[in-house]
């Protein structure tokens, strides 16, 4: 991609999202996400109605009276983008590849944000971790954001997303508003579990699946040569066999309840979206959830 390519699509992209962020998806913000950053303040003895996940239990085992922790709203909310890169997402079989529909979807959510006078930043992962650039203010870093977002080459095809979250966790002291923006193409799961538990007990984690059609269920179209983007390995399978298309329907129908599940368990918000499909309402409904 040229330069001269690069900055066309960089303003249809902000003319795009920014509209977006700020006719739709501003006010969701602001009444969703604005003030959930808390910082600690003091601990108080537990009144009747106070919520019981804010026990300080050091304090109540050594008063054996039951004490909660105060927090204060922070004026400023930092927003976190955990941006999967891996070649997975350069897969589109209908409209769009699923890197276009991510970064649309992070440039609106980076919009949100400095609408609100709040600071954004992104992490870019792979298999390891490609790039993080830190949370700051203002249109000149979303529109860098937006670039980086738009023409970023990792330098590595696989994923994790465990690791991204780990190294999320510890980097980002401040606690923060995170969305982990991916197609959630893992083989285990479960694999999950810790790092967003880990992660809950310091920032908001939302979770963003985009996906493909053909992620979750093959055409019949005869003989197929497939490759893994992310390995390069290619095999051929028989979409003409019923059988061979209900078990790949079926390993990723597996897939997408484990991921439900771990999700529910962790107290992870999570929304999906397909690449044929419109984002708008997805993220009205991660807003409102």
């Amino acid at each position: 991609m040229t330069s001269e390519e690069l900055l066309n699509k960089v303003r249809k992209i902000e003319i795009k999202t920014r509209g977006l962020s700020r006719n739709i998806f501003a006010g969701e913000y602001h009444s969703q996400y604005k003030g959930r950053g808390m910082a600690f303040s003091e601990v108080r003895e537990y009144q009747p109605g106070d919520d019981v996940r804010s026990i300080d239990w050091n304090v109540t085992a050594r008063l054996n009276k039951p004490y909660i922790k105060v927090f204060e709203e922070e004026r400023e909310l930092t927003v976190m983008l955990l941006v999967d890169v891996s070649g997975s997402r350069n897969f589109g079989s209908i409209s769009q590849l699923k890197r276009d529909m991510m970064a649309e979807i992070a440039a609106t959510l980076a919009f949100s944000t400095i609408e609100n006078n709040d600071k954004v930043g992104v992490l870019f992962f792979s298999d390891k971790i490609e790039k993080f650039i830190p949370a700051k203010k203002g249109k000149t870093h979303v529109l860098h954001i937006i670039r980086e977002l738009l023409s970023f080459e990792p330098t590595s095809n696989g994923t994790d997303i465990a690791g991204a979250i780990e190294y999320f966790t510890n980097a980002q002291k401040r606690r923060s508003t995170a969305f982990l923006i991916s197609d959630l193409l893992i083989n285990k799961p479960a694999e999950l579990e810790k790092p967003l538990l880990i992660c809950a007990n310091r920032h908001d984690l939302s979770a963003i699946r985009v996906y493909d059609r053909r992620d979750d269920e093959l055409p019949d179209v005869g003989l197929l040569k497939l490759k893994d983007p992310e390995t390069g390995e290619r095999i051929w399978i028989d979409t003409a066999s019923a059988r061979v298309r209900e078990q790949y329907n079926n390993a990723a129908l597996k897939r997408t309840e484990e991921l439900q599940e771990l999700f529910k368990k962790t107290g992870t918000n999570t929304v999906s979206v397909r690449t044929d499909e419109d984002f708008v309402r997805a993220l009205m409904q991660l807003f409102r959830s």
